[in-house]
């Protein structure tokens, strides 16, 4: 068991190089994952059902009682990612149609699982960032496809049923099935739970491999405009993150709930948006979310190793001057 829990927490502090190598490996070698590139949708799916088993009630159920901070972060992601995104999309890629469509979507999804993990490590607190998250999954089967068809739509035409649909069979049923389970079957749901963080990183691992191999020839085309989107990818979840944990601040919003809504705003669920995008639109409105997913993953976590370098430090200092 501790040889496992060290391979989980290697595998979780160094996740963006693992997405990074996973990446690189699909798209030199696209052929060798044919056989699972119809798993993109059904592993998505075991990450939510693997959330809904692992939501703690106790710490849901103190942060519903205070839903202000909850409401907060929420009202926050859909504000000012979705702005910064819009921006983001008709400043560099006006001409580019699939590529907008592509950053809109990255932007309008709800948020990413890997926004908890982070916020764990960087001592933030950790239910409302699963209270959120859990709000944002609730909602996002109308928000998403209303905001994709209403911005997105005026480059390609969006069907609004379609997309909605999708999200509820990925998102929502896996998620409520989740919680049955936990609520029906507790005793035996706690024996898979220490394992839903391995299992979930294996299943985005078997996205990440899906997708960038099925978008590998919309990848090689996009090649000259990688630099770009990258450049895009990088403004529309840094300027999020770092607006939402000020104006957190500004409100005197206390310290670890900040952290929370940090991620929260800034880290949305790329590998849902790939999926929708490869399903709905095309393979080339894949490659933003593609590089959104490695962006997000790799500054969430040096944001979130710099949190807990300052309370290591704090911690520290505390000990040596106890009075």
């Amino acid at each position: 068991m501790k040889i496992f829990r060290f391979c989980v927490f290697i595998i979780s502090k160094y996740l963006p190089v693992w997405i990074v190598f996973l990446s690189i490996i699909a798209y030199f070698f696209p052929q060798t994952f044919v056989s699972i590139r119809s798993l993109t949708g059904p592993a998505l799916g075991i990450i939510f059902l693997l959330m809904g088993m692992s939501l703690s009630t106790s710490s849901l159920v103190s942060v519903i009682k205070k839903p202000a901070y909850m409401f907060a972060g929420v009202l926050l992601k859909w504000t000012i990612m979705v702005g910064v995104t819009l921006l983001t999309a008709y400043f560099f890629f006006k001409d580019e149609r699939e590529i907008a469509i592509g950053i809109i979507l990255a932007g309008v999804v709800p948020s990413g699982t890997s926004a908890n993990l982070y916020t764990f490590m960087a001592g933030g607190e950790v239910a409302l960032s699963v209270s959120m998250a859990t709000a944002d999954t609730f909602i996002s089967p109308v928000l998403t496809p209303v905001l994709a068809q209403w911005f997105a739509g005026q480059f390609i035409p969006i069907a609004f049923w379609p997309l909605f649909l999708s999200i509820i069979y990925i998102v929502f049923i896996p998620l409520l099935l989740g919680l049955l389970l936990q609520w029906k079957w507790t005793e035996k749901v706690k024996v898979i739970q220490p394992y839903t963080s391995a299992l979930s990183m294996l299943a985005l691992f078997i996205v990440v491999l899906s997708v960038v191999s099925s978008a590998q020839s919309s990848l090689a085309k996009n090649l000259d405009l990688l630099p770009l989107i990258f450049l895009a990818v990088f403004i529309q979840v840094s300027v999020p993150m770092l607006t939402g944990y000020l104006i957190a601040r500004l409100f005197k919003i206390p310290e670890q709930n900040c952290r929370a809504i940090l991620f929260h705003t800034g880290i949305c669920n790329t590998a849902l948006a790939a999926t929708l995008a490869m399903e709905h639109i095309s393979s080339a409105a894949a490659v933003p979310s593609v590089a959104n997913m490695v962006v997000n993953l790799t500054l969430g976590a040096i944001v979130a190793n710099v949190f807990s370098t300052k309370m290591d430090h704090l911690h520290q200092t505390k000990n040596e001057n106890p009075l």
